[in-house]
């Protein structure tokens, strides 16, 4: 059992292929453009940097990871691209952005709403005058539904084979996701499992949390490729 992404960052696109992060991109170059038209972009918790790889199209982007493995990786696909160490409530970069985004439901890592709010007055921190701030939250308590049965994924790569099998656990307001992995070659098959732990913030801890950044937010439905929604929010 690894701590989430340090064990399958050598994986993770693979994993993660089926997303349509180009479509991503253009959606949320889209919604950014209803705030601001300014060219620098902020992606915190950037992972292996897929979505700045489309965004870099249109913008001068850079990214804030916390996972050692995932900037490598990040920074052998984007070697132009600055990929800076740091926890989200914490960093501290020198330039100011036109947009910072956190998605893929990053935001739901933070464990209290006191790191939460932290977290929304560091991004606002780092934000341009007119800027925009982007975040996927992860579920509403509400949207927790107990009982499913376990999610299945199976991609079938070039050369390879990967399954995976994945099933949450809701403890208060904290779920717990164990992702068991098989992935097989030519080499043979190998085994990991990770644990993701995250929170579930209520809506008015959302609108709360904004507010005491000086930011003004809207959730945005249906957001990405999940119903979670996108929260949109600048200063007013």
């Amino acid at each position: 059992m690894g701590d989430a992404y340090t064990v399958q960052a050598e994986y993770y696109d693979r994993i993660y292929g089926f997303r349509p992060y180009r479509e991503e991109a253009r959606a949320l170059r889209a919604i950014a453009r209803r705030g601001t038209t300014g060219r620098r972009w902020l992606d915190v918790g950037c992972g292996t940097g897929t979505h700045l790889r489309y965004l870099q199209r249109w913008y001068e982007v850079a990214g804030v990871e916390p996972s050692s493995a995932m900037r490598r990786v990040a920074r052998r696909k984007l070697p132009d691209v600055p990929i800076h160490a740091g926890r989200m409530q914490e960093f501290r970069l020198s330039q100011r952005f036109d947009v910072v985004s956190c998605l893929f439901s990053a935001i739901g890592y933070l464990p209290t709403v006191t790191l939460l709010e932290r977290t929304l007055r560091n991004f606002a921190r780092h934000l341009a005058p007119s800027g925009v701030v982007l975040v996927e939250p992860w579920l509403f308590p509400e949207q927790y539904r107990p009982g499913r049965l376990p999610a299945v994924l199976r991609r079938d790569l070039p050369g390879a084979i990967l399954l995976r099998m994945n099933i949450v656990e809701r403890r208060g307001r904290r779920t717990s996701m164990v992702m068991h992995h098989l992935y097989g070659d030519r080499r043979g098959v190998r085994y990991f499992a990770e644990r993701h732990e995250s929170t579930m913030f209520t809506r008015s801890e959302f609108a709360k949390a904004f507010r005491s950044a000086g930011l003004r937010a809207k959730l945005l439905r249906p957001g990405l490729s999940s119903k979670r929604g996108l929260y949109f929010a600048q200063a007013p």
